[in-house]
């Protein structure tokens, strides 16, 4: 039975892709000096772990944080929207209400209208 090959060629592939942008001048200077800073950094951190740890527990405490913040704020969408689903069909009468009204406003106005209308013909 053949063994699935698609994970070792697409790690050959990333590899000699690798490869061949090393062939940019300005691509391996810049993997050059990114690697000076990594291995400084790892230098430094190994020398002052105390650092490391507070700087680790400093970014930790932002995550919480904005995760609480997050989390407060999607409660507070949640419950926008029962409210909005409990009043949708209250405003939805009251929609229909307010222009059952202003229909029969305007029939009103049309019958007022229009025995004005008449008045004012038998007037003349």
């Amino acid at each position: 039975m053949s063994k699935n090959k698609l994970v070792p060629f697409i790690f050959y592939g990333a590899l000699v892709g690798a490869a061949v942008s090393m062939f940019d001048k300005t691509t391996r200077k810049q993997v050059t000096e990114k690697s000076k800073n990594l291995t400084a950094d790892v230098r430094f951190y190994a020398k002052n772990p105390d650092i490391f740890t507070f700087k680790v527990r400093e970014k930790k405490e932002k995550f919480q944080t904005v995760f609480e913040q997050l989390s407060g704020d999607v409660s507070y969408i949640k419950e926008q929207v029962e409210e909005l689903k409990t009043l949708t069909p209250q405003v939805k009468e009251l929609v229909v209400n307010t222009k059952d009204a202003f229909v029969e406003s305007k029939d009103e106005y049309k019958a007022l209208a229009s025995d004005n209308i008449e008045q004012s013909n038998k007037e003349k």
